[in-house]
């Protein structure tokens, strides 16, 4: 081949070699995701370790935008209107809070949710089997369904248990409903929760930090993403209070809570890959029937228990999923 051929050719073979990477590229599908932060974290872990089972790899396959509302879950709807905007692909919303502003703020984006209340009493979906709508996703057994056995935990802990502090917004429907759950076992149980209405993080913050050690026996966690967003410092504060903490999510037991009982945020998060990647590749919302999770964990941190002086008892520690020693 004459060397007038030959630079033709090795052009040509440069640009075949270009298209053909060109068209073997993936496409990275753009995923919003809008969360109160705190424990809610451990949903993303989850979900991240759910696509990489499904041969679904970060960086490679999709890409997470994530909007940490940090507590301020009323900014959830211009962290949503942002996203539509931007034409992600998807949007994946937690908790109930959240996925209710971002369904309300938008009106063409997939959505796919973890949820701890019944999306169709929330009015995420027409039903269960049959969404109806571009949304779907996940829904776990919420606190509220748990309070009773969570109390009943305590006051196996504390046999002179008599009062619970917990804080929520009472402008959360979700957090009320908690509540009052959480008041109907306690009565059952001679227990008296102490409830303390806080409107932000910062009322929270101080509200801990004001709270006196007569005040209650141990802190239990009323389901509000809010207050869940700052579990880290109510774990900080309590410890220093040598106040027992009754939490539903597990990652915060290794964080330095006493002990947590509930359905784990991870596994929430790892059934929701499937939605995601159905969704992403073309399926519709509509058609994928909700998902139910409610397989509950029980962990206690036997550091913590030494740090503030209380017992944890052995039967319980027989039946823990988890200890943390």
């Amino acid at each position: 081949m004459s060397k007038k051929m030959i630079v033709p050719f090795l052009a040509t073979l440069v640009l075949a070699t270009v298209h053909l990477a060109q068209a073997q590229q993936i496409k990275a599908y753009r995923v919003g995701v809008i969360l109160e932060g705190g424990p809610f974290y451990a949903v993303v872990d989850g979900l991240k370790d759910g696509l990489k089972e499904l041969g679904f790899a970060e960086g490679k396959h999709y890409v997470l935008e994530i909007h940490d509302l940090k507590g301020v879950w009323r900014a959830a709807e211009v962290a949503a209107r942002s996203l539509e905007r931007e034409k992600v692909d998807l949007i994946y919303a937690v908790p109930t809070s959240v996925t209710t502003a971002v369904k309300r703020a938008t009106t063409e984006v997939p959505i796919v949710f973890a949820v701890g209340s019944d999306p169709v009493v929330a009015g995420l979906v027409e039903s269960f089997a049959r969404p109806g709508g571009r949304l779907t996703g996940v829904h776990y057994q919420q606190s509220a369904d748990l309070s009773a056995k969570r109390l009943e935990i305590l006051k196996a802990i504390l046999p002179n248990l008599h009062r619970v502090v917990t804080f929520y917004d009472p402008s959360n429907a979700t957090a009320v409903a908690a509540a009052k759950s959480a008041g109907k076992a306690a009565q059952q149980l001679d227990i008296e929760i102490v409830e303390r209405h806080v409107a932000s993080v910062q009322e929270l913050r101080l509200g801990l930090k004001a709270l006196k050690a007569q005040e209650a026996d141990a802190y239990f966690y009323t389901n509000d993403a809010m207050v869940a967003s700052e579990a880290a410092f109510i774990i900080d504060t309590a410890r220093l209070k040598r106040l027992p903490t009754m939490f539903t999510e597990s990652s915060l037991v290794a964080q330095g809570a006493l002990i947590s009982y509930g359905v784990p945020f991870h596994e929430v998060g790892r059934l929701s890959a499937k939605y995601v990647q159905q969704v992403l590749t073309g399926t519709s919302p509509k058609s994928l029937p909700v998902g139910s999770l409610s397989r509950v964990k029980l962990a206690v941190n036997l550091k913590t228990a030494r740090e503030i002086g209380v017992t944890i008892p052995q039967p319980l520690l027989l039946h823990a999923d988890e200890v943390i020693q």
